[in-house]
């Protein structure tokens, strides 16, 4: 069985090239949340003038809290775009709203 259970595993030796071209995309995915994360959380957690070369108490705080707040909004909009889709599917429209 192949990744995620479709079709029938390549033989031995094969290259899955939908494996490859799926891993790409969620490496891809992963990396453009990290630079999100990086640049909305460096522009709002860290002064543009370094002081130190570590950060501080503050900074550190700061960036923890900016970090787990992505993630908890990128959770939330995740879940209101699956029920949103769920709920367009079995109306059968094509379109929805959050």
């Amino acid at each position: 069985m192949s990744l995620f259970g479709r079709g029938a595993p390549p033989p031995s030796g094969a290259v899955n090239q939908e494996r490859i071209e799926m891993a790409i995309n969620e490496i891809e995915m992963v990396s453009d949340v990290f630079n999100r994360i990086v640049s909305s959380c460096h522009s709002k957690c860290i002064s543009p003038r370094y002081a130190e070369g570590d950060l501080n108490k503050g900074e550190s705080v700061c960036i923890d809290r900016c970090v787990a707040k992505f993630f908890e909004v990128n959770k939330k909009v995740g879940e209101k775009m699956q029920s949103a889709g769920a709920n367009a599917q079995a109306t059968g429209s094509t379109s929805f709203s959050l």
